[in-house]
């Protein structure tokens, strides 16, 4: 059994219970660690209070990541109310409606701009953040999806910021590798989630996914807590830098 009992855990992009966020908060309160949760705005508060509150050792803080103020904000706090932090979860990502629904020859200059701010620089100022709070080091951990390389339909320049993200990834391992910070994504197959529910077709992407995973399903966010669960912990101490797929194994498929 993974104990991570003594360390501190902050949570971005917890918006619901349906969040993939929400499956990894509870697995890492599952196995002892101390939660701060973290939503975007006061419309979103209401839910992460109600969730953190169902945890045993868990807090809430407000933080909108497009915003650079309110992470040097958020931050102080955590020093402050914590000391350190141990394990990052940044999931979160974000498109101007119309960039998902129109056609992608279509993506504006300024909602390219927004998709790849809020889905892939947010890491990095996140990161960039918490190094200084990670001294015994750490494990910072995204969620990203198959559509940074393969095209599924209306998926469009979220496709291209995840492509973005998952680069991300890997110069921010090699950059915080000597302070024992390991830095790795998970590529979660698809998942009813609030976010979800802004891709047209998606329950196309669900059926493809039963037909054609070798696992014939589709995964739930226990699931991908489960792998967030193992990139937090010790047992992960030589990964870093790397794309792990929780997705049934639909991406090892051709026909």
């Amino acid at each position: 059994m993974i104990d991570l009992k003594g360390k501190v855990a902050v949570i971005f992009g917890l918006a619901n219970k349906r969040s993939i966020a929400w499956g990894i908060a509870q697995k890492l309160a599952d196995a002892g660690a101390t939660l701060a949760i973290c939503y975007q705005n006061e419309r979103l508060k209401r839910d992460a209070d109600e969730l953190a509150a169902s945890l045993p050792d868990a807090r809430t803080f407000q933080c909108d990541l497009s915003v650079d103020a309110e992470i040097d904000s958020l931050f102080a706090s955590l020093k402050e109310t914590y000391g350190k932090l141990n394990i990052l979860v940044h999931a979160v990502a974000f498109a101007p409606a119309d960039e998902i629904k129109n056609d992608f020859l279509f993506t504006s200059r300024e909602g390219f701009r927004i998709a790849h701010d809020v889905s892939s620089y947010t890491l990095i100022a996140v990161a960039r953040a918490a190094a200084p709070l990670m001294t015994e080091g750490g494990s910072i951990m995204t969620l990203t999806y198959y559509g940074s390389t393969k095209v599924f339909p209306n998926y469009n320049v979220m496709g291209l910021a995840k492509a973005s993200l998952e680069a991300c990834v890997r110069y921010l391992a090699a950059s915080l590798g000597s302070k024992n910070i390991r830095v790795n994504a998970i590529s979660a197959g698809p998942i009813k989630t609030l976010a979800a529910r802004g891709i047209g077709d998606f329950t196309r992407i669900l059926t493809a996914v039963e037909e054609r995973a070798p696992l014939h399903r589709n995964v739930d966010q226990l699931e991908v807590g489960n792998a967030a669960l193992f990139l937090a912990s010790d047992l992960s101490s030589g990964i870093t830098g790397e794309i792990t797929y929780v997705d049934a194994g639909y991406n090892i498929t051709g026909l």
